[in-house]
Order: structure tokens, then sequence, then C-alpha cells
């Protein structure tokens, strides 16, 4: 019996170190961490992330004594935070609004109100942590859907050809023809503000980048000979699509989709900051720079956009320096394609 258990976990650590040689021998990894801009890149991210993974099941989750007490009410409460504390109006309750930042303020400690309050009385720090987890949150899925939808139709076009390619592409390039901000700003304006139809609006916005992107790459990879057997043979088109052209088309895709983060986490902040996305209250990013720029930067309260600011760019900066490390790293002569 000892000697089978000794067995496996030699087994178990072989494959162990041989993933770690894999990865330490992949020319993609080699290249993408010799980039040290594409590194800091990548440390942003984790960074906030870490932050917004704090705020989510930190900061706002409930009471870990709630956990013994009533485990049904905790769940509860970690699927459905309570979020109001950093949403509703905190004016009449003591808390000075318009505060600056605690450090900024002989007198005060350096740790109290961190980033300051809002015009509601509402911590501006605490708002922000969040702020990066929504950000996150709805960038995942904007990105998730329009990279589904482009790959599927740039792969079925590539494939295909003629009619197919000509409706699937021409209606590509009649979305493409729009500034993306004002399709997207169009497109809530039809059909109401809110941060789930922002997404939706992105998400149609962002398709015709990933199609045309992905169409490009398939029809390179088609003209290769094992595509020709593997049809000859009689592979049916859902097999050939998904498992020889797909596969072989994944570098501009995974670019693609790190490039178009950064841009969706911006846009979204954009609309929100126009009043079509995060709806009053919400600690959006976007919204909290509108606010503070109307409450508090033209009285001189700069702390009330300044962080919000920097946290958005901070943000997209770091998405940004990856995906050109990524691009760099896959393959230099993708950046005209991509670009």
């Amino acid at each position: 019996m000892s000697t089978e258990t000794e067995t496996e976990t030699a087994a178990e650590t072989a494959a162990g170190r041989g993933l770690l040689d894999r990865l330490r021998a992949s020319p993609f990894l080699s290249q993408l961490l010799s980039n040290r801009l594409a590194v800091v890149g990548l440390s942003i991210i984790f960074g906030m992330l870490l932050v917004a993974l704090y705020a989510r099941f930190v900061l706002v989750a409930p009471d870990f004594g709630l956990l013994f007490e009533a485990p049904r009410a905790f769940v509860q409460g970690m699927v459905s935070p309570d979020i109001s504390l950093l949403t509703r109006s905190r004016l009449g309750t003591g808390v000075p609004d318009r505060a600056a930042p605690g450090w900024t303020v002989s007198g005060v400690p350096a740790n109290e109100r961190l980033f300051g309050t809002d015009a509601s009385a509402r911590d501006i720090y605490r708002r922000n942590l969040y702020g990066a987890w929504l950000a996150l949150k709805f960038g995942t899925i904007t990105v998730g859907l329009s990279t589904v939808a482009g790959v599927g139709l740039g792969i079925i076009a590539a494939y295909y050809g003629d009619v197919t390619d000509n409706v699937i592409m021409r209606t590509m390039d009649v979305l493409l023809a729009f500034p993306s901000l004002l399709l997207a700003l169009a497109l809530v304006a039809i059909f109401g503000a809110g941060l789930w139809k922002a997404v939706a609006a992105l998400t149609l916005v962002y398709t015709p980048r990933f199609a045309r992107v992905v169409r490009g790459a398939a029809l390179k990879v088609l003209e290769d000979e094992y595509v020709d057997a593997t049809v000859a043979l009689g592979a049916a088109d859902p097999r050939v699509l998904v498992r020889h052209i797909l596969p072989n088309t994944l570098a501009p895709i995974t670019v693609q989709s790190t490039l178009n983060f950064g841009l969706a986490i911006i846009d979204l902040a954009a609309l929100s900051f126009l009043g079509f996305g995060a709806q009053a209250g919400e600690p959006s990013w976007g919204l909290m720079l509108d606010r503070g720029v109307t409450n508090g930067l033209q009285t001189g309260k700069w702390w009330m956009s300044f962080f919000p600011g920097l946290f958005l760019a901070i943000t997209v900066l770091g998405f940004n320096l990856l995906g050109d490390g990524m691009r760099d790293a896959l393959d230099p002569r993708m950046r005209e394609a991509v670009d």
C-alpha cells in the first residue's frame, strides 16, 4: 500500500515539475517576462485584482460571526452583499461632507478619511475600492461576450466565404464606421441607462474588432494543407472549426482581448461619467469622477475627482502595458493586424 502511495506521489511530483519545466521553457513566457513594461502591467493588474476581491469579499461582506449563528444569512450576504453604506447619503450623521483626507489636515489622524469624503459625506476610499470590483466585473463580462461573438463570426466568415463572408463582414464594417463611444452612447440612449445596458452596447461595439482580427488569422490557417487533409478525411465543419482553426487563432484573440479590457473599463467609466452607465449613488469610478468634477473640483475639493481618476488611469495603463507586451511576445508582426 505504501509503495503505491509513494509511486502516486512521485508521479504527481514529476508531473508538477514537468509543468514547471514547460512553463520555464516557453518562448512566450520568457519573452513576456523579459519585457519590463509588461511585467509592470501584470503587477498592476494583479494588484488591482486583489483590491477588487478585497472590496467584494471583505469590505462589504457580512460579519464572519454570522457564519456560525445564521449560516444561510451569511451565504446570502456573501452572494448579495449590502453596499448601502457605500451608496446612501450620510449627511446629517455627524460625518462631514467634502472633508479633506486626514493626512492633509493638521490635527486629524492620517488614517482617518484616507481619501476624504464626497458631497454626500460618503467615504471615498471605500467607494474607490469597490469601484475596482465593478470595473473588473463589468469589464470582464463585456470583453468575454464580445470575444465569443466576434470569434464565432470571424471564423464562420473565413471558413464559409462567399455570401456568408460578405454578409457578416459588411455588417461588421457598418458597425466599425461609427466611432465606438458615439455608437455606444446612441444605443444606451435608445435602450436606457444602466451598467448592464452599457455592457450590452459595448459588446455590440467591440464585436466587429474581434471578428475582423480573427477572420484574418483564420484565412491564414485555412491556407495550410492539414486543414484540406482534415476536410478530405470527412471531418465535420464544427470539428474543423473548433479543433483545427480556433486553436491556431488564439494568439491574436488573446492580444485583442487584453487590449480591449482596458478600453472596456474606460468606456464604461465614460458612459457613467455622461450619465448613461452607473446610476446615482453607485460607486463607479466614472460616476465618482462626474460628481467630483461637478461638486468638488470646481470648488477646490480636488480629492473628490483625483482618486477615482487615479485608480482608473492606473488600471487602464496596466492592461495596455500587458497587451503590448503580449503582442510583442507572440508575434511582433501582429502589431499591424491588431491595430
